[in-house]
């Protein structure tokens, strides 16, 4: 049996068990096809197939150097191609490349050398690479497109830490020697900047890889926001083990906020505990708690990245609309925007007027300004779905330019795809509309408002328990962010599929706090009346008739676009039962 160093590649399809199940056939001739057009990059590097794995392959490469260029190449090629194809025939493969010592028997090649190149596929992004620190540092002098340092990881059967640097051709910059992650918005925008802290392993020396690696990937997943800047681990890092105060530490690296948390084992739990801190003040802006019993390593870590990054940044959100404003002669367009922001937070009618006005003031200041438009285009459906504002066929055209042009302005924004991919459901454009929620997820796998969206897009197609799953993982993660309204939709949800007592009692939970949300009053009379509860049908439909006299069922349901004629057709029938007028 030979001895040889090499390096090695593996690759799997992201998801393709959910898609064999789906189309076995055209699944494995697209598989097939794909293949055939990325074979010719690998036998020009010098790479050879070692074996094909039923959704992937291995591949052998005699240079580190070729098997890297190899990888990019491929996955920029798969970019290509996916772009031409629907969204449900969609192949993205995740890559890992390791450079060590293997061995060698006929054609087969062994050892931890292809044991950690199968371990770095499993934590790359699907149509990225994820490369180990040996084989960046042999392979990066020689390599044009910049890798991402994705810090240390600790892998399954594999004895040492193994540091990971990752790829993708979304071209997200590396931040190098750079302070701070780039933020999506304009320097002079940027008011925001969020430091994480080395969240403290208050068990024994040998659990520190799971704070560091979880405070991490806190860093990452917060830093794929485009509202504010997270500093690197390397600003943060320094301060392990120091014990300074908050205040000295934000005014050490110019934070605006800062996050810090700990680690506790005990047996097969794991507790952490997190808080946002506004250093200057003292204040303590959010805390919160998670257990987590011990599994999958990294299923878990991921789970309570999840977590942390939903509740975190919507709270950073709040906390920049609440901030005092600035005294100013001359008033920015973000200063309009932060103050608009600050009115749509108090959630009344009055208040979305202001926003409205403020919002445009910001965009006629800087017509740039992407996430000024996503907002006002929100806050204008929004104010339709409450009944404050008048539906016009104006009002719709205007909200959709908003969100394309703030998708056109800010291409990285999850929010902004999220929002043209509600509107595109709206619309009844359901295709669209499932493209660009798919897109906002690609972009930001830890925002929950993304997964709603894509909850929605199901939700339209008459797809109701896939969007009930994901409304329920959004409502449970991410409710204290206004811009998404997860109980009216479980509502919806449960009607169509005739659970009444659900759907009343998710009604119920949206009308604390919005008790005239005009959507949420309607579907709320439709379930009373098809329980059979008469009087409280008429009493729920007198509420409605109350707050919106001039509400008719056609009226209402001139806006509902959905792909399913029999759901439109069961809402009707239930708002007709308890007597709200036709016409």
């Amino acid at each position: 049996m030979e001895r040889r160093l090499a390096a090695i590649v593996c690759a799997d399809v992201a998801g393709y068990s959910r898609m064999m199940g789906t189309d076995e056939e055209g699944t494995h001739a697209t598989f097939k096809a794909h293949r055939s057009a990325i074979y010719p990059i690998i036998l020009n590097h010098g790479g050879r197939l070692v074996k094909n794995t039923g959704d992937g392959f291995l591949l052998e490469y005699p240079s580190v150097v070729g098997a890297l260029q190899s990888s990019i190449e491929i996955q920029t090629l798969m970019a290509e191609r996916n772009s031409q194809l629907p969204a449900d025939r969609l192949m993205q493969f995740r890559l890992g490349v390791h450079m060590g010592d293997v061995m060698a028997d006929e054609d087969e090649v062994f050892g931890d050398g292809v044991n950690i190149a199968v371990r770095l596929e499993s934590v790359a992004t699907p149509g990225g690479v994820a490369v180990s620190g040996k084989a960046y540092q042999e392979a990066n002098k020689h390599i044009r497109v910049p890798l991402v340092d994705a810090g240390t990881r600790r892998f399954k059967n594999i004895e040492e830490a193994i540091s990971v640097w990752t790829w993708d051709p979304a071209g997200s910059e590396a931040p190098g020697s750079d302070l701070h992650h780039k933020s999506h918005l304009p320097a002079q925008y940027r008011t925001a900047i969020v430091g994480v802290l080395p969240f403290v392993n208050l068990s024994d020396q040998a659990e520190e890889y799971f704070s560091d690696g979880l405070t991490e990937d806190l860093i990452h997943a917060l830093s794929l926001q485009s509202f504010f800047r997270v500093l690197s681990r390397n600003a943060t890092f320094s301060f392990k083990g120091k014990d300074l105060s908050t205040r000295l530490i934000a005014r050490e690296i110019d934070a605006t906020y800062l996050i810090q948390g700990s680690v506790r084992r005990a047996g097969n739990k794991i507790r952490v505990t997190a808080q946002l801190i506004a250093p200057e003040s003292g204040e303590q802006l959010w805390a919160n708690r998670y257990d987590s019993d011990i599994g999958d390593l990294f299923a878990m870590q991921d789970e309570l990245t999840t977590n942390l990054s939903a509740a975190i940044a919507p709270e950073i959100f709040r906390a920049e609309a609440s901030a005092p404003g600035r005294p100013s002669a001359d008033p920015t367009a973000w200063d309009r925007f932060l103050k608009g922001l600050s009115h749509y937070y108090r959630h009344t009618k009055a208040d979305f007027e202001q926003s409205i006005d403020l919002f445009r003031q910001a965009i006629d200041l800087d017509p740039s300004l992407a996430i000024a438009r996503a907002y006002l285009a929100t806050i204008m459906v929004q104010g339709v779905q409450y009944g404050w504002i008048k539906s016009t066929r104006a009002l719709w055209s205007e909200a959709m330019c908003l969100a394309e042009s703030s998708v056109q302005l800010d291409p990285r924004s999850s929010f902004a795809f999220g929002l043209l991919s509600y509107m595109h459901a709206m619309e009844g454009n359901h295709d669209a509309a499932m493209d660009a929620a798919k897109r906002s997820v690609r972009l930001n796998p830890y925002d929950m408002g993304a997964r709603g969206v894509l909850g929605i897009c199901h939700f339209s197609r008459g797809e109701h328990e896939q969007a009930i799953e994901l409304f329920s993982t959004a409502v449970q993660r991410g409710n204290s962010d206004p811009r998404y309204k997860w109980t009216a939709l479980l509502a919806f949800s449960h009607y169509l599929l005739k659970q009444y007592d659900a759907c009343l009692s998710w009604a119920r939970e949206a009308m604390y706090l919005n008790p005239n949300h005009l959507q949420v009053l309607s579907v709320r009379t439709a379930a009373l009346a098809q329980s059979g509860r008469r009087e409280e049908a008429a009493k729920a439909t007198a509420v409605l008739l109350n707050c919106f006299p001039s509400m008719t069922v056609e009226r209402h349901l001139r806006n509902f676009r959905w792909k399913n004629p029999a759901d439109i057709a069961h809402y009707r029938e239930g708002l007709l039962k308890a007597g709200v007028p036709s016409n």
